[in-house]
């Protein structure tokens, strides 16, 4: 079956990668949001992770979320935002690797992220399953 030639979608299985990139947009969104004032513990935190304290770095990292996001939860340019956001959370987990996160619970967070956002944008769309088939 070629991409022009999709089978359809099951109605379970579009509410399942509704639901699931809902959670990450949700996640991202008080993610972005939280950064743009900054907020005092954001700015610590990132100290903390080997960031500058700089309120403009806060800001940028924020906007940079909420563009991937906004890009992610629009059906025309989804792939684009789920390989930007798959980028994000990279940097996310280079930054708990260098500090010595713990594996589990910190740094493969963004993994998990990343699991949920790559599973519900293949539930939804099926023109990335056929060019992605689990099945013959």
């Amino acid at each position: 079956m070629s991409i022009t030639q999709t089978a359809p979608v099951s109605s379970g299985a579009l509410w399942a990668g509704r639901v699931l990139s809902t959670v990450i947009v949700l996640f991202m969104i008080f993610d972005g949001t939280i950064k743009l004032p900054p907020l005092d513990i954001v700015t610590q935190t990132m100290v903390q992770l080997g960031w500058p304290a700089d309120p403009n770095v806060a800001r940028m990292l924020g906007i940079m979320g909420l563009i991937s996001t906004a890009l992610y939860a629009l059906p025309r340019t989804s792939v684009l935002g789920a390989i930007l956001l798959t980028a994000y959370m990279g940097g996310a987990i280079a930054t708990k690797v260098r500090v010595d996160s713990p594996l589990f619970s910190h740094t493969l967070f963004g993994v998990y992220l990343g699991i949920i956002l790559w599973a519900g944008l293949f539930l939804r769309d099926p023109k990335l399953r056929a060019l992605i088939p689990l099945t013959r």
